[in-house]
């Protein structure tokens, strides 16, 4: 048989970072090579920047703290892979004065998306690195979509043969915005939660086709869970902003999207102290609990739907397994 590397590691970093838009020399080591000294992925990362595909910047605020990013060659490189079928590459990611202007909010959402895989590993689930996929669009027509901070896939290893699959939309929140802003998104998502597309160039005629289904349903099972994940302010900014998003869910518009699909908001800090996994969680209807993120997922019997597979989104074999 041939004995060919084909670079398997190499690929594995280059989509990972592309992916996820950027990341830290740390954050990139703990994502796709735990197992192995971290001399190994800073060369890797310099040979990657050495062939045009990475760049990084560099922040002297953070102890001179290196960010990595695709550059727009390993954009288009990574582009074509079909690992990444649900990715939509990101405008000016190769460019390093907007790297420097977003890489705050981008760090913390690897941050975040870190949070979950080394938490799987942990617990024997199955979170790979790239079933954390940033910005994923969906549309609500007009121009319009709902644009989640990242979408996360996430099977668990009880609950009989073979797990449960769960998946959630994630918002990072650093504080950039007011409380009512932030509790403003619950309606984006209610939008989406209920949206039909209209059917383009054809009337339907009275009883010649059942009615359309809310789009989301083309892509999900069922509606991912929504958890809002808060940073960038101390105690009592967190608090005020767990409250707006209480308050919003007494909105009539929001009914149909809170008796379905759990919202849970908690603070970055607790997530990284307890693992997401912990009941670190509040559901925005009553903040006085605490629960895991996996609690258990009750749709009203009108809303079932018949299960839709999963796509195959398991770690290529060639890349090795990722050791905790």
């Amino acid at each position: 048989m041939l004995n060919v590397d084909t670079g398997g590691a190499d690929r594995a970093a280059l989509a990972v970072l592309a992916q996820y838009r950027m990341a830290t020399t740390e954050q990139m080591h703990l994502v796709v090579a735990p197992g192995v000294r971290i001399e190994q992925t800073r060369r890797r990362l310099a040979k990657l920047r050495q062939e045009g595909l990475v760049d990084r910047i560099t922040l002297p605020q953070a102890g001179r703290t290196r960010v990595w990013f695709a550059t727009q060659y390993g954009v288009d490189v990574a582009s074509e892979w079909p690992e990444l079928r649900e990715w939509r590459p990101p405008r000016l990611v190769a460019d390093r004065t907007a790297a420097r202007l977003r890489v705050g909010h981008a760090l913390v959402v690897t941050e975040t998306g870190l949070a979950f895989l080394q938490d799987a590993r942990r617990r024997g689930d199955v979170c790979r690195p790239l079933d954390w996929i940033p910005e994923v669009y969906h549309p609500l027509g007009g121009g319009e979509a709902v644009i989640p901070d990242a979408l996360l896939y996430y099977r668990t290893s009880g609950d009989g043969e073979g797990g449960s699959m769960l998946r959630a939309f994630v918002e990072v929140d650093r504080a950039t915005m007011g409380p009512e802003r932030l509790a403003a998104k619950l309606s984006a998502y209610a939008r989406l939660h209920d949206y039909v597309p209209t059917p383009v160039g054809r009337s339907r005629p009275r009883g010649a086709d059942p009615l359309p289904e809310e789009s989301w349903r083309h892509r999900y099972a069922r509606f991912p869970r929504l958890l809002f994940v808060l940073d960038g302010t101390g105690p009592a900014g967190i608090e005020a902003r767990m409250n707006a998003l209480h308050a919003s869910a007494h909105f009539t518009a929001l009914h149909a999207l809170l008796s379905s699909t759990p919202v849970l908001v908690s603070a970055l800090t607790d997530i990284l102290r307890d693992g997401p996994s912990a009941p670190v969680w509040r559901p925005i209807q009553d903040l006085g609990q605490r629960v895991s993120w996996m609690d258990a997922y009750r749709l009203p019997a009108a809303a079932e739907r018949p299960v839709v597979p999963e796509p195959d989104r398991s770690w290529p074999a060639q890349w090795g397994t990722p050791r905790s």
